[in-house]
């Protein structure tokens, strides 16, 4: 099994990380506009990018301004399994979150390309949270 991690510090309280990541307003300006999203275990958050399938994640885990846990149930093959965690920490009004997607089968060209596209996520996050805008999947130029 593979895994993909990685940190990201961003110059806000965990509260307003932790509210981007569990509401459509904040989902919409960071990943994808469009989605359906439910902060409630058990949910099935879907997410689509530009008519490429649908991503569906069960929300497993929330801890306010702490931890998210999503598994993902409908997908991309390789991507169907894999557990997606958001844990958080704040230190001094700053907060650290540690990203993984974990329980990749194997490494493949589809991997490395989700890896390099969660620092993109990690970016566009840290973009909202301190200047009120992101660079979700629509408004991406590359």
């Amino acid at each position: 099994m593979a895994n993909i991690e990685h940190l990201q510090t961003v110059n806000v309280p965990a509260s307003t990380v932790y509210e981007a990541l569990t509401t459509a307003k904040g989902l919409s300006e960071i990943w994808t506009n469009e989605l359906i999203v439910n902060d409630q275990i058990g949910c099935l958050n879907e997410f689509r990018f530009g008519g490429k399938g649908l991503t569906k994640m069960r929300v497993d885990e929330l801890v306010t301004d702490k931890k998210i846990l999503w598994q993902c149930v409908d997908s991309d093959p390789e991507w169907i399994g894999t557990t997606i965690s958001f844990d958080m920490e704040e230190k001094n009004g700053k907060t650290s979150i540690i990203f993984r997607q974990m329980n990749w089968e194997e490494v493949t060209a589809f991997y490395r390309v989700c890896n390099y596209n969660w620092a993109i996520f990690l970016y566009s996050l840290k973009q909202y949270c301190e200047e009120g805008e992101g660079l979700p999947y629509h408004k991406r130029k590359f």
